[in-house]
């Protein structure tokens, strides 16, 4: 890839993610005033001709690992395997 193209694709990734950004922080403020009216209105639930909306307390269970390895570290060490990825970051 020549260069030039190369300096374009990254400025073209940089704004798509500049706009993903901006798009997740409008998400996020449309879900905050939908949950302050749930809130407001005491309902776990809203819908509408073409919608339904849930916000519900879940409870999950989750393994602690940290936790675990501080009281049994050879049972930790014995069942954990390495696992190689590749991180992709642009700066």
């Amino acid at each position: 890839m020549p260069t030039n193209e190369l300096t374009e694709r990254v400025h073209e990734l940089r704004e798509l993610k500049r706009m993903v950004e901006e798009l997740n922080t409008e998400i996020e403020t449309i879900q905050d005033c939908l949950k302050d009216y749930m809130t407001l209105k005491g309902t776990d639930e809203l819908s509408g001709p073409d919608f339904k909306i849930t916000w519900k307390e879940v409870v999950s269970r989750r393994f602690d690992s940290k936790n675990f390895k501080a009281q049994h570290s050879d049972l930790y060490d014995l069942f954990t395997v390495a696992t190689p990825t590749r991180r992709f970051s642009l700066m």
